[in-house]
Parts: C-alpha cells; structure tokens; sequence
C-alpha cells in the first residue's frame, strides 16, 4: 500500500485503525438499537400520548437527512472520537424506534401478553419480558447490516475532519491524508477506501446470512 508523507507504512496504519473504526460502529450500532428498541416497544405497547409524544420526537429526527444533521452535530460538538460518536447516535436511533414500535403494537394484542395481563403481570414486566424480547430477532438483523452503513457514515465524517486526529488512525481520514497523492500514487488513497468498502459488504453479507438462518421464509 505504500507510505505516507512522513514515511509510515499505509498497511500498519490500516489495520491500527480497524479496532478503533469497529468500536465506533459497534457502540452506534448498539447504543441506538438499544435505546430505539425501548422507546419504541414502550410507545407501540402503551398507545395513546406516550406513543404520540415519541413518535413525534422520532418524526423530527427523520425529517433531516441522516448525513447532513450528523454531520452539522459533529461541527458543533468538534472533532474527536468521542464527539463523532455522540453526533451519530443523534441521528440513528429514530430508525430502530420505528421498527420496535411496528413490532410491540403486533405483540400487544397477542395471546401470550393477554395472558400476561391476566396474570396479574405488571405492564413493565410486560414489556421487559415479553414485548422487548420477541422483538428482538429482525431489529438484530437490520442491526447487523447496519454496521456496514456505520462504518461508511464514520469514514465520511472523518474524511471530512470530523473524526480521530493524528497521529490516530482511522480509515476515513487515512483517505483524507492520501488524496495528495492520488494523480501521482493512486494506490494510496484507494486502499483504505477499499478497506472501507469490503469491511462494509462484509457485514451486509454476515447480515443477510444471519437473516436466512432466523427467518423461517428463507430456511429452504
């Protein structure tokens, strides 16, 4: 892969950079599907303002594009890992409330939380045990392709200075500090963007493969 302008190895830095772009991805992905799948199975099972009031909120998020509104809180906050994780998770949680919500108001008129209510469950326990855990299963799913979508959104904002400084490594500014090169060493910039590209239809694949052994309509 070549060497940069102060003579370091553009491999080693690639593959320095892989925990810190993974953690990034990782606890986006994860934070936004945890609190998403919260608001969302508590709106779709309680109804009523509770619903209306998060909804809105939700709603209000998914009215910006995902990119820009990302990209005007990590301004605002200033660069740094940190701070690009705070913007991101701005925006990605609205997503994963939708789908929690679609799924806890199926749910909550199914037997087995019918007979919960008879039972004389609490309406959190409710949810705690029945709501949230039979709506798991396709928000991992997504959760998992997702990854890839964070790994491409992180990339960006740092290309754009947003994210790790120097002397971190990260691939999107990896990208940033090779593009002086590009008429004169084209491979220097394009590997790590590669490295972003394959790392991302990676987990779009580990995602699809994960569907097909968890959704029965897939099976055969």
């Amino acid at each position: 892969m070549g060497t940069d302008f102060l003579g370091r190895d553009i491999f080693s830095r690639v593959l320095a950079a892989s925990p810190i772009d993974a953690q990034i991805a990782f606890t986006i992905v994860g934070v936004s599907a945890a609190v998403g799948i919260l608001l969302g199975s508590v709106a779709g099972y309680f109804g009523g303002r509770i619903d209306e009031s998060i909804m809105r909120v939700t709603d209000m998020f998914l009215a910006f594009p995902t990119l820009v509104l990302a990209v005007a809180v990590a301004v605002a906050l200033g660069p740094g890992v940190a701070h690009l994780i705070e913007a991101n998770l701005v925006v990605w949680w609205p997503v994963y409330a939708r789908m929690a919500r679609a799924g806890a108001l199926s749910l909550r008129e199914s037997q087995f939380v019918e007979a919960a209510r008879a039972a004389g469950l609490s309406q959190i326990r409710i949810i705690r045990k029945h709501i949230i855990p039979n709506n798991v299963s396709p928000i991992l799913i997504y959760a998992t392709l997702d990854i890839g979508n964070a790994i491409l959104y992180t990339s960006v904002l740092s290309y754009l200075g947003l994210g790790a400084q120097p002397p971190q490594a990260e691939w999107g500014r990896l990208v940033f500090d090779g593009q002086v090169y590009l008429t004169r060493a084209w491979w220097v910039p394009l590997m790590p963007g590669l490295v972003i590209l394959l790392v991302a239809l990676a987990f779009c694949l580990v995602g699809d493969a994960l569907r097909d052994a968890l959704d029965p309509r897939y099976r055969r």
